[in-house]
């Protein structure tokens, strides 16, 4: 099984295949739903970038704050010189799991696939609570994280309901992108959508709230 959650395997994977790779969706299956929480003048932070084009479609479409962070080096640095003429578009190479921000820094943070990769790593339950609590740190009140997923709610919310995290969690649904004669399958299989989980992050309570 491949070791989603080793930074070796990443390396090693970008440096064998550079082509862009887009898990699950690309932004035209995803934009009806995130438009309705992503604005232009947000401040967004990209989990688990890779070399997908998520980001490169979003900076055509206007959104011109968007911070790509991933694991592997490899694929940060050809990042960086894929975009470098791109004001705005900023890539590092950073552990999900220990942002370097500050608290309150982002509207949104963009996760596609990112937390399905952890969750099939070693220590994945202790993983995965490490990097959700660092994404609600560096959220805003009323900021939202999005999960691209292809979990199934009764497998997420567990990690996504939470009480500490406190965030209103919404789940919609997409189509799979139909690969080659698959449109056999029916629309109401569970396996033929991804799950887009909208978490968003409540105000922070105030000591004297419980008076």
């Amino acid at each position: 099984m491949a070791q989603y959650g080793k930074t070796e395997y990443w390396d090693e994977r970008y440096t064998r295949d550079p082509e862009p790779f887009d898990w699950y969706q690309r932004w035209a299956g995803l934009k009806d739903t995130l438009l309705e929480y992503i604005q232009q003048n947000h401040s967004i932070l990209m989990l688990g970038a890779g070399n997908s084009r998520l980001s490169e479609e979003m900076y055509e479409e206007g959104f011109h704050n968007i911070t790509n962070i991933d694991i592997s080096m490899v694929v940060t640095k050809a990042m960086q010189e894929k975009y470098r003429d791109k004001p705005g578009m900023t890539y590092v190479q950073m552990d999900a799991r220990n942002l370097e921000m500050g608290e309150g820094t982002f509207n949104v943070v963009l996760d596609k696939a990112t937390l399905d990769s952890i969750l099939c790593g070693e220590g994945s339950t202790n993983n995965a609570q490490k990097v959700l609590s660092e994404i609600s740190r560096v959220l805003v009140p009323n900021g939202a994280y999005i999960a691209i997923s292809h979990g199934q709610p009764s497998y997420r919310l567990t990690y996504l309901q939470r009480p500490e995290f406190g965030w209103n969690v919404k789940i919609y649904t997409v189509q799979k992108p139909m690969m080659g004669m698959s449109s056999s399958l029916s629309a109401d299989d569970k396996d033929n959508v991804h799950y887009i989980y909208v978490c968003v992050k409540g105000e922070p309570a105030k000591p004297d709230d419980k008076k």
